[in-house]
């Protein structure tokens, strides 16, 4: 079973803020925050007085009923399962079954309904320790299986190493040893990285101990020196070596080599007040050294040692030890030829071996039943048949249960294992997917800058053109103005002002004469005045005209250029401009104001 101290110390670490956690909550039904810290407060209290050593076991049950009870009124589901669950584990190492089981099937279903997976661990930890005791061993296998899968899933490899040491112990105990042998390796796997030597004391142990029920005795001796290593390391102290002493005589004891195997168990049993430090541990060494000595014919010390051995496991009703202590006895007389003690002690262990469901006992009973008791060997040999056939038959059964649930967790781990591989894939086609279009984005952008940049130039150039166009045009237009100047002065000069000199002459001349010929003179000359009015007229006229036509002026240019644009690059130009602005009168070769061309 699990170090009680270690998983106290859990469950106060996952309750230890609970109250803080609880006073931030809002609480259902309008109870004030007063009445819940009180509440609190009372659960914890009790919870903590159930601990105590010194108090007695109907009192501890009714303190944590009282508890339950209380916290069954919580309103704040989170917080009654934290509760719940630390109520689960105190109720685990008491004797009240039936609140254990209430507490801890409604802490089940809350904590599934939360999806709280650390709670529905340790929940599960509990059921598995509490079949595990009551030896209901599948279930308990069961149990601590689903503690573990919870444990492997979130990372917790120190939870999950100590899980599967008692899954290991499980294995062990049903003869599934080398199920047992795979189980503590994986655990050795969990919690070596991580120098929980406390634990790899556990593992090495039961490592051993398979290796030895396998015959396997120099491998045991070598695991057993490992966990001896540990036991240093971890600082386990003096009884802890002393154990680990024992667990190799037997070693030794079951190599034949009994002298050397009593020499660990007189150094265990001479250890200065093992008796009062751990009564059970010294009778099963007196137990263990007492039949080391039956078998090397040393007898003066028998069967006291088997007595004494048997006292003190009375007195701290070890029943397995009472049925070991009463078949070594039997043994002792047998060797004695008293047959009629013999088969007393025998009948003795064989009902202890009863109580403690002990089967293995038994069958080593109805073996030795025979020698002494030979009238009756056909009856003896019949139950143990019988008895050795049923519990292969169920070891066989159990093995076959306990390899279906380590296929459904090898299932698990395996589908939670493809799981993160399809996680990883699908997370690595989107990060190249992600990549793949930051790319595209950039070489796109890079492209349409690209493509302005050009656009930009190109309109520079085209803007160049059109300046210099324009410049070309203010000089065609001021060579025009010119010429167009010269031939008004001209025409002024040599046509008007010749006709207008013309008709003053001879005005002139007439103003001396008052004749018939001079009034027609006159009227020649007034006619002759007509004609250059109309001339001047026309003239005046052709320069209206012509300002008002605009020949080859600001407009047609950027015409005739964007229709040459469009036919060397292929593509449509819309020239809008206002129509009502003197465009020829608005271009100013410093600073210009275009029309719009859109592409």
């Amino acid at each position: 079973m699990t170090d009680p101290s270690v998983r106290r110390g859990l469950r106060d670490i996952l309750i230890v803020f609970i109250p803080f956690l609880f006073l931030a909550c809002t609480k259902e039904g309008g109870t004030s925050s007063t009445t819940s810290s009180t509440q609190l407060d009372s659960i914890r209290i009790w919870i903590d007085q159930s601990k105590q050593r010194e108090i007695d076991v109907n009192s501890k049950s009714q303190l944590l009923s009282k508890a339950y009870q209380k916290a069954s009124l919580i309103a704040n589901d989170s917080l009654k399962c934290k509760y719940y669950t630390e109520l689960s584990f105190q109720l685990m190492r008491s004797d009240d079954s039936l609140l254990f089981r209430k507490v801890n099937t409604a802490a089940l279903q809350l904590s599934k309904t939360l999806r709280d997976s650390i709670s529905l661990a340790y929940l599960h930890w509990d059921l598995g320790d509490f079949f595990k005791k009551r030896t209901v061993q599948d279930s308990a296998y069961l149990h601590f299986s689903a503690a573990e899968k919870l444990f492997s899933k979130r990372g917790d490899d120190s939870s999950s190493g100590r899980v599967l040491n008692n899954m290991a112990k499980v294995q062990n105990e049903i003869g599934d040893y080398t199920g047992s042998e795979n189980t503590s390796t994986m655990a050795l796997q969990k919690l070596k990285p991580r120098q929980e030597f406390r634990l790899l004391v556990t593992s090495y142990n039961n490592l051993g101990d398979v290796a030895k029920l396998l015959s396997e005795y120099d491998r045991s001796l070598a695991y057993y020196d490992e966990a001896l290593t540990y036991i240093g390391k971890a600082e386990l102290g003096t009884l802890r070596v002393l154990s680990h002493k024992n667990d190799v005589g037997l070693v030794y004891q079951k190599m034949g080599q009994h002298q050397k195997a009593a020499s660990f168990f007189l150094e265990v049993k001479n250890f200065d007040s093992l008796l009062q430090k751990d009564p059970l541990l010294y009778a099963r060494t007196l137990n263990n050294l007492g039949y080391s000595y039956l078998k090397l014919g040393k007898l003066e010390e028998l069967p006291g040692l088997f007595e004494r051995a048997f006292k003190i496991q009375d007195s701290i009703e070890d029943i397995v030890g009472k049925a070991s202590s009463t078949y070594r006895i039997a043994e002792y007389h047998l060797l004695q030829k008293d047959s009629l003690k013999a088969l007393g002690e025998l009948r003795a262990s064989q009902k202890y071996a009863r109580l403690a469901s002990s089967n293995k006992k038994m069958l080593e009973i109805l073996r030795l039943l025979p020698r002494v008791d030979p009238q009756n060997t056909t009856e003896y040999t019949q139950a143990y048949l019988s008895l050795n056939d049923s519990l292969q038959n169920q070891e066989r059964q159990m093995r076959n249960k306990l390899a279906r649930i380590r296929y459904e967790t090898d299932e698990f781990i395996a589908e939670n294992q493809l799981l993160a591989r399809q996680r990883q894939l699908w997370t690595g086609i989107a990060l190249a997917i992600f990549l793949l279009s930051i790319a595209a984005f950039v070489i796109i952008s890079q492209r349409i800058k690209n493509q302005k940049l050009r656009f930009q130039q190109e309109q520079q150039a085209s803007n160049q053109e059109i300046f210099n166009l324009l410049l070309a045009q203010g000089e065609k237009l001021e060579e025009g103005k010119q010429i167009e100047q010269k031939r008004i002065s001209e025409e002024l000069h040599d046509g008007v002002q010749g006709r207008l000199q013309g008709a003053r002459m001879m005005l002139l001349g007439l103003n001396k004469r008052e004749d018939e010929k001079a009034v027609e003179e006159r009227a020649r000359a007034i006619i002759m005045l007509k004609d250059v009015q109309e001339e001047v007229r026309a003239i005046s006229h052709e320069l209206s005209h012509a300002a008002y036509q605009k020949i080859h002026n600001f407009i047609l240019s950027l015409e005739d250029l964007k229709t040459t644009i469009e036919n060397s690059a292929d593509f449509e130009i819309k020239f809008k401009y206002a129509e009502h602005l003197d465009w020829d009168a608005s271009v100013s070769y410093t600073h210009l104001t275009l029309p719009t061309i859109q592409l």
